[in-house]
């Protein structure tokens, strides 16, 4: 079963390797809204309760590492319909490897893609005056790892059902732009209202964004944040949770 799904997951990544605009496009697009939306806002954003302004280039930044494993992670599932409609799915589901393979496989290949695309853009952190030493890197390829296995799980729920692209497309932006949204990437939870305080409550990704926020801003030698443990055990719980799930769903339709 390992073999299988780790030449599932290895069919994933050429896949994206092989599609040139692909890689261009997934890279370049949330660098250049991080840059010029984080240099249009500049320093207008005050603290909430205080007159301090935030520099929203370094702020904004672990944001775009969310929405880049989100985007990555999810739209990598997109991949099961494609091959539902192609009679790949139905082949492997024969195989004695069966469902196992393509739900792990599905997972590591989303999960590689996502954890390579946020390390490449981890290199910039420096332009926005974060700068991380390797305990810290690792501690975030750590907590990205964990939450692209998570969203890749949901993006699988999600598309295992379905049989239109569009559809899935269509479900993406009504339900994950949101996600994204109410995870505080955009702005800081403490000068938003009540109602939207508790949606960012009740968010898993606010959880992950604060863990990614915590990291990039503790400086080199600095001891790691004493809250990251609460935040990546409840990323944690979620992805466990989601890869249920989904092992629930894929062994009941086949």
């Amino acid at each position: 079963m390992l073999k299988a799904a780790y030449s599932l997951a290895l069919r994933e990544v050429m896949r994206f390797l092989r599609q040139k605009n692909r890689v261009i496009g997934a890279l370049a697009t949330p660098v250049i809204f991080w840059f010029v939306l984080g240099s249009g806002v500049g320093r207008s954003l005050l603290e909430a309760g205080s007159r301090t302004r935030i520099d929203y280039l370094s702020y904004f930044f672990p944001g775009i590492i969310l929405l880049i494993i989100l985007f990555t992670a999810i739209l990598s599932t997109v991949s099961i319909i494609e091959d539902r409609k192609e009679g790949f799915l139905q082949g492997v589901l024969v195989a004695p490897a069966g469902w196992a393979a393509i739900l792990f496989g599905k997972l590591m290949g989303g999960t590689i893609l996502a954890v390579l695309q946020a390390i490449a853009v981890i290199l910039i952190a420096p332009y926005s005056d974060h700068h991380p030493d390797l305990r810290v890197i690792v501690s975030l390829v750590g907590v990205i790892s964990v939450l692209a296995i998570g969203l890749t799980a949901l993006g699988f729920l999600i598309a295992w059902p379905m049989d239109s692209t569009q559809g899935f497309h269509a479900v993406i932006n009504l339900f994950f732009v949101p996600l994204w949204l109410l995870s505080g990437a955009l702005f800081p939870a403490g000068g938003a209202a009540d109602w939207v305080k508790t949606l960012m409550r009740f968010n898993p990704l606010s959880y992950a964004h604060n863990a990614l926020q915590e990291l990039l801003a503790t400086k080199p030698g600095m001891p790691l944040p004493a809250d990251l443990s609460h935040d990546i055990s409840i990323v944690i719980a979620v992805t466990l949770l989601l890869v249920m799930a989904c092992a629930f769903q894929v062994s009941r339709r086949s």
